[in-house]
């Protein structure tokens, strides 16, 4: 059942943290090293689960993978890039969803691509069928076989003139890194425009790409026939950075958080201050704290980049239970992001959760019968609970609960956080937690109030 986490709560977290690079944006980083003819560096990657994933599929590729030993630096040679065995991919990537992506570059590289069944988080159904139109508009011949899909393009790739129905993040990355080298203009409406998308597209650029982004989320890229290396430093978690500046709330602590960048958390920062947060920015990163008092409900609603991001949500709702009032969360990225709520409530919090759109815009789940709004009542008293974590973000709201809580909570599948959260145990402890990690756990159940 993997290692437990014995949380003792009601310890306001306080000290500093640093966070390095955005997991939303490293391991795409890495898939692009295979457009090159020379070898990449990228600077600034943090240790998570998702990292080694991706550097076992490179090396199941053929890519020569090294990582500094002192910087953590890893340099990508793809001079030897070859097809993988489907096997092989699977076992390496069956809990991740970042195969698909490779397509594009594997097409350029070798003529062709596998990908395993996907996986992920379990928070809403994240189709592929983006990714594989996209692929089908660019000259690709998709091949659904037992255990994935095989894709090909023995015309080549050209490029393609596209509009997405969403402006879906994966999707948009599809794009990026398949137009890049096929033959002609690939125009992108609707396209995705988050700091990661940007901070990828500079990565392209740098390996000779021509990307224009224009307004109302159009993005224009001319093919090129032949790419070089880039030398990169990957921009910092924001997600990460939303997380631990939730636990200060919570836990009424004082937390720095190193690496911290405001442009890229602006739509947060202002949630932040609304609820009563406090926050003080300087050069290398951000001060996060409880100022004392009552905090304050509000009215949210999820939305893409430059709204308030959906990663945000769920650490921001466990805030929210603390709150003097009613608030009302409206999910309007991921349908099923509201599972994490079950947990809290046999934790003590007072949520209800709908299927009506709760906020001020109609948005595509309303009439899909899924449970996309919360109305959170607080302030209520969190006790220790037993909580099995379901997916990556969920799970750290779930530590934060447990932090804040009054009593003792066991947490079980912490191996999840690993995939988004660099050394977590290890920052928890310079933070002043009080917790210790053991073997297998029995059935949850709820601790006494």
């Amino acid at each position: 059942m993997g290692s437990v986490l014995t949380i003792r709560g009601g310890i306001p977290l306080a000290g500093k943290v640093s966070v390095r690079g955005a997991k939303n944006l490293v391991p795409k980083a890495m898939v692009a090293s295979l457009l090159g003819n020379t070898p990449s560096v990228l600077r600034n990657v943090p240790e998570i689960k998702d990292v080694d994933v991706v550097t076992s599929l490179l090396q199941l590729h053929g890519v020569k993978v090294t990582k500094d030993p002192v910087t953590g630096d890893l340099t990508m040679d793809p001079s030897d890039a070859k097809m993988a065995r489907s096997k092989d991919i699977d076992a390496h990537a069956g809990d991740s969803r970042i195969p698909i992506l490779f397509c594009g570059p594997l097409m350029h590289s070798i003529g062709e691509a596998f990908i395993p069944d996907l996986g992920g988080c379990k928070i809403g159904d994240r189709p592929i069928d983006y990714h594989l139109e996209v692929l089908r508009n660019f000259g690709a011949v998709v091949d659904k076989r037992p255990g994935g899909i095989s894709i090909s393009a023995p015309k080549g790739l050209h490029g393609a003139k596209l509009t997405l129905p969403y402006p879906s993040v994966g999707a948009t990355e599809q794009v990026l890194l398949t137009a890049i080298r096929a033959d002609g203009i690939t125009e992108l409406s609707g396209a995705a425009v988050e700091p990661e998308i940007m901070d990828l597209i500079a990565v392209l650029q740098k390996m000779g790409a021509i990307i224009t982004v224009q307004t109302d989320r159009v993005i224009r890229i001319e093919g090129v026939r032949e790419l070089t290396g880039y030398n990169h430093k990957a921009i910092s978690d924001r997600n990460e950075t939303a997380s631990w500046a939730s636990a200060a709330l919570v836990t009424r602590g004082d937390i720095y958080v190193e690496g911290a960048r405001q442009l890229d958390l602006t739509a947060f920062l202002n949630t932040y201050r609304k609820i009563g947060g406090a926050f003080d920015v300087d050069d290398d990163g951000i001060r996060f704290y409880h100022p004392g008092g009552d905090l304050s409900p509000l009215v949210l609603e999820t939305d893409v980049h430059p709204g308030f991001m959906t990663d945000w949500q769920q650490p921001l709702v466990v805030a929210l239970t603390q709150a003097a009032g009613v608030s009302i969360v409206h999910e309007t990225v991921y349908e099923q992001r509201f599972g994490f709520t079950e947990a809290l409530i046999r934790m003590g919090a007072n949520i209800q959760v709908h299927r009506e759109c709760l906020g001020s815009v109609p948005c595509r789940f309303g009439q899909r019968n899924f449970l996309h709004s919360a109305v959170i009542s607080g302030p209520t008293q969190l006790r220790g609970a037993d909580i099995d974590i379901p997916d990556l973000r969920g799970g750290f709201s779930h530590l934060i609960a447990a932090l804040a809580a009054d009593g003792v909570s066991r947490v079980t599948g912490i191996e999840l956080i690993n995939r988004g959260y660099e050394r977590f145990q290890d920052k928890l402890e310079g933070l002043g937690a009080d917790f210790d990690v053991t073997g297998d756990a029995p059935a949850a159940t709820v601790a006494p109030a």
